[in-house]
């Protein structure tokens, strides 16, 4: 990592990624990030862009026998996505897998009525949708999510992160539009490693952003000042 870029944290992230996305294109963008790690980033794209912005729930299907390796991922339709590219022995880990998903649906609703308090997201057709996360290493959460507002008719579905592999899986290129990365280093070993700073990021963090954007009480939008 000697000599290589570091962002300072997700927010200096954040300014960066907004850079590169002013100088496209967008069609009433509209600003989804990804719990929780993409939260911080995703305000200061959605400050810069002045750009609406929410949450959209995905969660990772792990493998019975490391639950950090993801085989799959699952969003807000509930319908997982597994990849093609994990191989683990089906045969005796069928159940484990079904009994792990719905462990996932669980969790997936209960944060998105944390976060979002039962709204709902946006009609996205006709809208740039930007879909952004603090890193992406297998990227199969993101396929999910990509494949989902697909779903939902958006104009294009843009994955917007700060720091990734040099090469993505077809799972991941095939469900976006566009993928934009700004710092793909040498030996990319994980999202971490690429920050000075990647404190973990709490529900209460979460609901602090989202908050600036949906005042408690109202589930209005209104667009957050700095």
């Amino acid at each position: 990592m000697l000599g290589e870029f570091i962002y300072n944290d997700r927010s200096h992230a954040g300014k960066v990624l907004a850079e590169y996305l002013m100088n496209h294109e967008l069609h009433f963008p509209f600003i989804l990030a990804l719990p929780r790690g993409g939260l911080p980033v995703a305000d200061e794209v959605a400050h810069f862009l002045k750009a609406p912005m929410d949450v959209l729930v995905v969660r990772k299907i792990g493998a019975p026998f490391n639950p950090e390796y993801g085989i799959g991922a699952i969003s807000e339709d509930l319908v997982p996505l597994m990849s093609a590219e994990s191989f683990f022995p089906t045969n005796h880990m069928e159940e484990d897998v079904k009994a792990i998903i719905q462990k996932e649906k669980k969790e997936l609703s209960r944060r998105v009525q944390l976060f979002r308090h039962g709204r709902s997201l946006p009609d996205l057709k006709n809208r740039s949708v930007i879909v952004v996360d603090d890193g992406i290493a297998t990227g199969v959460t993101a396929a999910s999510a990509g494949k989902y507002l697909k779903s939902l008719g958006a104009k294009e579905v843009i994955l917007a992160v700060p720091v990734g592999p040099r090469h993505l899986s077809d799972l991941v290129r095939s469900n976006f539009s566009e993928i934009i990365c700004p710092f793909t280093p040498s030996g990319f070993s994980g999202v971490g490693n690429w920050y000075r700073d990647f404190r973990q990021v709490s529900d209460e963090d979460v609901m602090g952003v989202l908050d600036k954007y949906y005042p408690p009480h109202t589930g209005e939008f209104y667009e957050a000042s700095k």
